[in-house]
């Protein structure tokens, strides 16, 4: 007997990332189940960041699951909180993505229960005693309910329903989400991005083509511009070079999870290249540290270049100079640094982390050079300095800019405009709406204007809490 699949109405609610890059929840309503797509941390200018304390707008009780799209904490770290509040339903990502995440989310955690600590004992909060958002045991029991879902494999919902994960290239495990879900005329297909990455870029394989979606949620981070066409490699290059020189410190405010990995293969292939001296480099971010053999065992996510160094040097992000700073004791040890050396260090819009630290000890030296290398948000310290800051407020207290600041866009792993409108001319038939997420206003409007009138496709920016109606039942 053949199972009967009813047409279900379905509807999509936008809970964060509209109208900012942070914050991605997505809830898609399908028949009687709701799937989370992504429950992220909104970061940034604190009418953001207290979101993050609101009451979530849906009752956790009628959510089936929840689907990460990849570990960064913008997608991801609100889950502790939902844990915190009753959820306990499976949440679904790449085996990848569920073991980062076993660094991501205690990390977390911590972190909050060390802003709420300092808070308290220099009386800063508006509230007395100010508490964490969630803590590290909560990030722990939410580790137990990860479920690793491998690329392309179908994954049964019931009711005629089904999700699939695809490779999206933007960091280590990350995905798009696919559903299939019944249509009085057949089926729906409905497509997450995610972040979108990048073709060509080194470690990762490139971004899965598409043939086609009913619905497209895009994101649109870099929606108004095209990544500068020099070479990122050659300006890292001279930046080290004219550093050495003067004898002052590179710091490099970086994601611990995808870019700092890159910059450790960037710089193996400099040093190797004799086009940079053989600098002490540093790696002081423990996430950092424990996500290298990550990036070594996932060959599912390599492209061929990394999958044969692998296969010849073992893990050819392990720099021979490479210093591992693990404790924090090692980490302020750093700041009495008298010769030229290079430190990565997290957070990487410089809003948290040891880098605040080494940006307070680095940023007053005018030999030394602060290197951002990946998209910094409104509001954050690193948008700050990028604007030109000639001094910039830590830890209660004004530091003088002198050290020289640089921005090296073209390691970013989102895809631009361009790269953007490369992917989608993948797809066989144009989505019948694109709905824009995942950037700020202005970037947003840029590409729905550009894929009307480019690609003539029906394109729309999303609203915070706005709801859509995407098949009738």
């Amino acid at each position: 007997m053949v199972e009967r699949r009813d047409p279900v109405r379905a509807r999509l609610k936008f809970l964060g990332a509209a109208g900012t890059v942070t914050g991605s929840r997505l809830l898609l309503t399908h028949g009687s189940q709701e799937t989370l797509v992504d429950c992220g941390l909104f970061q940034g200018p604190r009418e953001l960041r207290e979101r993050n304390w609101e009451p979530f707008p849906e009752a956790l009780s009628r959510i089936t699951r929840i689907v990460l799209t990849h570990a960064h904490i913008d997608h991801s770290g609100f889950l502790p909180r939902l844990v915190r509040e009753g959820y306990k339903r499976p949440v679904w990502a790449t085996p990848a993505t569920v073991d980062l995440l076993q660094l991501m989310l205690p990390d977390a955690g911590h972190l909050q229960e060390e802003e709420a600590g300092w808070h308290n004992r220099h009386r800063t909060a508006r509230h007395d005693p100010a508490l964490p958002l969630f803590t590290e045991e909560d990030a722990r029991r939410a580790l137990d309910l990860l479920r690793p879902l491998p690329y392309d494999r179908v994954l049964d919902l019931g009711e005629g329903a089904s999700l699939r994960l695809l490779r999206a290239g933007h960091i280590l495990g990350s995905s798009f989400v696919e559903f299939r879900l019944p249509a009085p005329d057949g089926e729906r297909t409905i497509l997450f991005s995610g972040d979108l990455g990048r073709p060509g870029q080194p470690i990762l394989k490139d971004p899965t083509r598409v043939a086609g979606a009913d619905v497209l949620v895009l994101e649109s981070t870099y929606g108004d511009r095209s990544h500068p066409s020099d070479d990122s490699k050659e300006e890292l290059q001279k930046i080290v070079n004219q550093t050495a020189r003067l004898g002052g410190v590179v710091v490099i405010p970086a994601f611990a999870i995808g870019r700092i990995q890159l910059l450790l293969y960037l710089l193996r292939e400099l040093q190797e290249e004799k086009r940079i001296p053989f600098l002490p480099v540093f790696l002081d971010s423990p996430m950092a540290i424990n996500a290298v053999p990550f990036y070594c065992r996932h060959t599912e996510d390599h492209d061929l270049d990394m999958l044969a160094l692998t296969r010849e040097e073992g893990c050819p992000i392990l720099l021979p100079n490479l210093k591992m700073t693990r404790t924090r004791e090692e980490s302020k040890e750093l700041n009495n640094l008298r010769v030229p050396a290079i430190v990565l260090s997290a957070s990487g819009m410089a809003t948290g982390g040891r880098v605040v630290h080494h940006l307070r000890n680095r940023l007053p030296d005018p030999k030394s050079a602060i290197v951002f290398v990946g998209y910094q948000a409104q509001g954050t310290r690193g948008r700050i300095l990028q604007d030109g800051a000639r001094s910039v407020p830590i830890y209660g207290q004004d530091v003088s800019v002198r050290a020289r600041i640089h921005t090296l866009s073209g390691l970013s792993a989102h895809a631009d405009v361009e790269e953007t409108l490369e992917w989608l001319g993948g797809f066989e038939r144009p989505p019948g709406t694109t709905y824009l997420v995942h950037g700020e206003p202005a970037a947003s409007a840029a590409l729905a204007q550009t894929l009307r009138q480019r690609l003539h496709w029906h394109a729309e920016v999303a609203q915070y809490l706005q709801e859509v109606e995407l098949i009738r039942g």
